[in-house]
């Protein structure tokens, strides 16, 4: 199987050069970030034109971009060289009317597709140690788990594509939903001047204690704000996706609703391309926690 990706962010050269050490060959997809491209090619991927030829040249191709609109760009840019028999993955946390309706179109051309948001981060992207909920036909999940076992330790079919997105925004509004509190709580921390040294080793002992907690207070007390790499754009975009998902069910509380607006407001402050755990710097937070600020 002729394997190609798109997307060589920090997970995407993770997966890329696991599948490149296991399985012996991969095209890749490159962009304005050279140092990821020169390094898989090195290693003996082969570096494509555009999406178009990759397309072509792929049986199988993975897509690990930030959101459902730069899917549908790189579909159109793929054109009639997606055509049937090959398969489209989508490993990134995208908009589940917009991958019902992608699965539909391609479907109609025989291209097989699934959706296989991933959990975990670099660390685990590097080391193939990643997790997939993927959700895809029964055929077609057996013919790509292979293919996802290469970069994953952990891959769990959900159901027909959208189960997919499902599972990953039920695990996504949790983490959201933690580093809200977490950085607000630990603002709160310094505003009453405690230790947060003396918190994190309490807290780690407790039932407060999770990886993104660790992620964010772990490095921070030292100063780093540079632990937990997403964006804070990237937290937005999920509990948009989120939002939209839960308003279906008729269950988007006051909760979903807040946790949302703590990224939006970050973003609009201009933090969008900061880091999560970035909103826990003294500048940040206190635009983000004013003394009065309220959110519903």
């Amino acid at each position: 199987m002729r394997i190609g990706i798109v997307g060589l962010g920090a997970m995407g050269f993770g997966m890329a050069s696991n599948i490149l050490e296991k399985h012996g060959q991969l095209n890749i997809l490159g962009n304005r970030n050279r140092a990821p491209v020169e390094k898989l090619v090195a290693a003996g991927a082969v570096e494509c034109a555009d999406a178009a030829q990759l397309a072509r040249d792929s049986d199988c191709i993975l897509l690990c971009v930030p959101n459902s609109e730069i899917i549908e760009n790189i579909v159109q840019e793929m054109g009639e060289h997606l055509t049937a028999g090959k398969t489209l993955i989508d490993t990134g946390t995208s908009s589940i009317t917009a991958t019902l309706d992608l699965n539909r179109r391609l479907s109609q051309r025989g291209v097989r597709f699934a959706e296989a948001p991933l959990t975990g981060g670099i660390k685990q992207a590097a080391a193939g140690e990643l997790g997939a909920l993927v959700g895809a036909d029964s055929e077609t999940f057996e013919k790509i788990e292979p293919v996802l076992r290469l970069f994953c330790v952990s891959v769990q079919h959900f159901g027909d594509v959208g189960s997919g997105a499902q599972a990953k925004f039920v695990n996504n509004y949790m983490v959201m939903g933690i580093v809200a509190l977490v950085t607000e709580a630990f603002h709160v921390a310094s505003e009453c001047d405690l230790d947060w040294d003396k918190l994190y080793d309490v807290v780690i002992r407790g039932s407060g204690d999770s990886g993104a907690f660790r992620r964010i207070i772990g490095n921070g007390r030292t100063g780093d704000f540079k632990g937990y790499v997403y964006s804070v754009e990237g937290g937005q975009k999920d509990m948009t996706y989120i939002t939209g998902f839960l308003e279906t069910l008729g269950r988007n509380t006051p909760l979903s609703k807040s946790v949302l607006a703590l990224y939006a407001d970050a973003v609009a402050a201009g933090h969008g391309d900061r880091l999560l755990s970035e909103m826990l710097r003294p500048d940040i937070r206190k635009d983000l926690f004013a003394t009065n600020a309220t959110r519903s």
